[in-house]
Formats: C-alpha cells, sequence, structure tokens
C-alpha cells in the first residue's frame, strides 16, 4: 500500500508581510509578496474557492483600497468556518499585512472598515432550550 504525501504550497521566495485575519471560526493566514496580483487561497486560485461575486469582490476589497491590486501576490492558508467566514478572514488578514507593509495605509483602511475584527460568534447553547434563545412553548394546563 503507497502512502500518498500531501505536497507543501509552493511559495515564492524573498521578501513578504504577513497578516492574520479572524471571523466567526475562519483564520486566515496571509502572505502578500511583490508580484503581479494573483490571489491563492490553500494552494488554488481564489475563484475556485469563492464562486460567488460577493465574495471575490470582498477578497478584492483592501488591494483596491491600498491602490496596490497590481503590485502584491496573496498566498493565504485558511482554516475553520464557512465560505463567507473565509471571505471576512482572508480580507483583513490582507488589511493587516498591508499595513505592516506600509503603515500609512491605516486611515484608509479603517475608514474601509477592513481593521477592524468582526467579533460575531455563533451565541451558545443554554441549558433548558432549544437552541440559544428559543424556548420550548409555554403550556399554562
Amino acid at each position: 500500500m503507497t502512502q500518498e504525501t500531501k505536497t507543501e504550497l509552493e511559495l515564492p521566495s524573498g521578501r513578504y508581510y504577513y497578516g492574520t485575519g479572524r471571523r466567526k471560526e475562519a483564520v486566515a493566514r496571509v502572505r502578500i509578496y511583490e508580484g503581479t496580483g494573483q490571489i491563492m487561497v490553500n494552494g488554488r486560485p481564489y475563484q475556485q474557492k469563492f464562486t460567488r461575486n460577493m465574495h471575490q469582490i470582498k477578497i478584492r476589497m483592501p488591494l483596491e483600497v491600498a491602490e496596490a491590486t497590481g503590485k502584491f501576490d496573496v498566498y493565504a492558508k485558511i482554516k475553520g468556518g464557512g465560505v463567507s467566514a473565509w471571505a471576512d478572514a482572508l480580507a483583513h488578514g490582507t488589511a493587516r499585512a498591508l499595513l505592516v507593509f506600509d503603515e500609512g495605509l491605516r486611515s484608509q483602511l479603517r475608514k474601509a472598515g477592513l481593521l477592524t475584527r468582526d467579533a460575531r460568534v455563533k451565541e451558545r447553547m443554554k441549558p433548558g432550550l432549544k437552541r440559544a434563545r428559543k424556548a420550548p412553548q409555554y403550556t399554562k394546563r
């Protein structure tokens, strides 16, 4: 029986800028390299992972706000959560990486709302309830 080895993502060599983005349960570890503008997520082009146009716009937004669309290649590894959380985490991580590259972009990225971590997460189950808040129907008799 042959054992398949998982090939590691081929990253370009050289200087990179790092940022971590989070949303719900998703965590994106983002590296940006100076390059041509390609965006790779878990070793694949981002259009394969994010088929909705809304998500693709969200992912490109930090680069557009910083006017760096064709200047950087974005490589991200994302774990946890769903597709929408992935898109938000990737945008957050890219914005933080751009901030490491140039601190002067802070006001633009802040104004666009890309540096604020969206702290909304799923509420925990409470004892005696059906879901986090839904209670069983009340019966008087």
